[in-house]
């Protein structure tokens, strides 16, 4: 049973991480409708430049500051000279457009801070700690309260601010949003800033798991399950999506990895979310189903 525990655990830590990284998506999605694919790349970025600075002997809290305040700018100056223009376009030249900009983030990365392998050390030794009848990684545990704990103040600021009532505005409305004064060019760049923060905290979280390297930009794709469950529009849908898929990809990874012939990590989440899209194509928080042509 201890064992079980364990597993269920382990894989709901790993959860609130996915969780933090589909809010990125959620945020953008539900202020403006577009799909930012580019996010993994702005993950890949903030971490790149925060170790790239470290490395350069900046101290933790000035490279950690350095690096906010880039990706805040950094996103907001998308929105601004890249989406903005085109938001009168159709939703896949939308998605095309922050698909290419993906890879142009990607290059400018590698231009500026080298294709490198960097370690990144947040200071958290990965070491077993007891809790109550099992063991539990202390870097997973102390990674999943800060991303828990973003995750939560974002929720409470966007559902009991003024922003959040206006972004809730503009998802029902754009055109009646605008006809009562909420000035969507603001509300995007103050969404798009927040993106770039979840960005950094994501960056840092994962890359001191797995190394700072460009595979950090395939957590998007981990973030896709979890938007599927949950909803695009829903931050509440990102943390459960988040969960249930944490949950249920660290059970199936024990109990059939072997009855399978190999890891089923790999592809175990999107059989999950199929499951949901079939059953409930809006997903569990979504506000409107997906229209059938």
């Amino acid at each position: 049973m201890s064992f079980f525990l364990e597993t269920l655990v382990g894989g709901l830590l790993a959860g609130v991480m996915y969780s933090l990284v589909a809010i990125g998506f959620v945020l953008i999605y539900k202020a403006s409708g577009i799909f930012n694919f580019a996010q993994g790349s702005m993950v890949l970025f903030a971490a790149l430049t925060f170790v790239t600075l470290r490395e350069a002997e900046w101290g933790f809290a000035p490279a950690l500051l350095a690096t906010l305040v880039i990706m805040v700018l950094g996103a907001i100056a998308i929105e601004r000279f890249v989406l903005r223009a085109l938001i009168n376009q159709s939703d896949l030249t939308l998605f095309m457009a922050t698909l290419g900009l993906s890879f142009v983030i990607e290059g400018l990365a590698q231009l500026l801070m080298g294709a490198s392998v960097h370690e990144l050390n947040l200071g958290i030794d990965d070491v077993p700690i007891e809790t109550g009848p099992i063991l539990v990684s202390q870097f997973d545990l102390l990674a999943a309260l800060t991303a828990g704990a973003l995750v939560v103040s974002l929720s409470l600021f966007f559902n009991l601010t003024r922003i959040g009532i206006s972004l809730r505005a503009i998802a029902d409305d754009p055109l009646a949003a605008q006809s009562i004064g909420i000035r969507l060019p603001v509300l995007w760049r103050i969404v798009w800033g927040v993106a770039g923060l979840v960005a950094l905290v994501a960056g840092l979280l994962w890359g001191a798991r797995q190394g700072v390297q460009f595979s950090l930009t395939l957590v998007v794709l981990k973030a896709l399950p979890v938007l599927i469950i949950g909803g695009f529009t829903s931050i509440a849908g990102a943390i459960v999506g988040g969960l249930l898929i944490g949950a249920s990809e660290s059970l199936a990874e024990i109990y059939l990895g072997d009855l399978l012939g190999g890891s089923v990590s790999t592809w175990f989440a999107y059989v999950v979310a199929l499951a949901f899209l079939l059953a409930r194509p809006s997903g569990l928080f979504g506000e409107r189903a997906i229209e059938r042509v």
